[in-house]
């Protein structure tokens, strides 16, 4: 496929033209009392040629510029101008703009059915491959960037068990990052920049929704256990050492056992626990 790439196109300052024009009515008009048809067609049929070329830009727009259905380029400069009179002239926007997309419901990477949107804003910087290289370049974004986010549902997990692994939920950054390069690389044809893409809706689907919320309450209560006892296990080697360093008491490996078991006892249990005082015995 031969690629349109954008160039400058023909054009001048529209001022001038416009005086002419005025001139040109003003003897027309002076040619109509005088009586002179020859010269009132004249004056008025090149009012009819140059009133074509004029065409007015407003900031971040383009006009692309086609004579008889070939590309002579595209003008950027703001105001009044004039050009070729034969030459069809399409405006651009060239402003940033947002895409919404749709809630998506696609299987993650591992399988799991989940619903996902997001925002793209994006501009058009070669005006010539907007027009030439797609067909209507707004409906191309729209459909390139569903099948980004559809790709990127696929390639990454909703939630990783593995901190250390990449998730849609787990790194939103860098799940926007490569969005945007994906999408960029789909986009660069039609002449696009992305200049920003995030995910805005990340769900489980209903179907699996309560399900995956007990699995993760499960793997934060597991977690949290796994925290107390490693940190209960700690204090209790502390203490054991402190005692033994400091001569406080001689624990032979019974009563060494039994304060272990009570310390973890306290320390991991979830109710409060209520102490025992022992004063010792009568009997000797």
């Amino acid at each position: 496929m031969n690629s349109c790439k954008e160039k400058q196109g023909w054009s001048i300052n529209g001022f001038p033209m416009l005086l002419l024009v005025i001139l040109l009515v003003a003897f027309g008009i002076w040619m109509i009392i005088r009586l002179q048809p020859f010269w009132i067609v004249v004056s008025f049929l090149l009012v009819g040629l140059l009133l074509p070329g004029f065409f007015v830009i407003a900031p971040n727009q383009a006009r692309v510029l086609m004579f008889f259905g070939r590309y002579v380029g595209t003008v950027r400069q703001t105001g009044l101008s004039w050009t070729n009179p034969f030459t069809l002239k399409r405006m651009i926007s060239l402003r940033m703009r947002n895409f919404n997309s749709e809630k998506l419901k696609v299987n993650d990477a591992a399988g799991n059915p989940i619903e996902i949107a997001a925002v793209i804003v994006w501009k058009v910087v070669d005006t010539a491959k907007a027009v030439f290289d797609v067909d209507h370049y707004e409906h191309f974004v729209a459909i390139q960037s569903e099948t980004a986010i559809r790709s990127l549902a696929n390639h990454y997990a909703y939630d990783a068990e593995d901190h250390r692994e990449t998730s849609l939920r787990g790194a939103p950054d860098e799940v926007a990052e490569t969005l945007k390069k994906e999408l960029q690389a789909r986009l660069s044809t039609a002449g696009v920049e992305v200049l920003e893409a995030r995910i805005t809706h990340l769900a489980y689907s209903p179907e699996i929704a309560q399900a995956m919320l007990r699995r993760q309450q499960a793997q934060a209560i597991i977690a949290a256990r796994q925290k107390i006892v490693d940190g209960a296990v700690g204090m209790v080697e502390m203490a054991i050492n402190r005692l033994q360093e400091q001569n406080l008491v001689t624990l032979d490996e019974e009563r060494k056992a039994s304060m272990v078991n009570n310390l973890l006892v306290v320390l991991v249990s979830e109710n409060a626990t209520q102490a025992v005082v022992n004063t010792g015995t009568i009997y000797s």
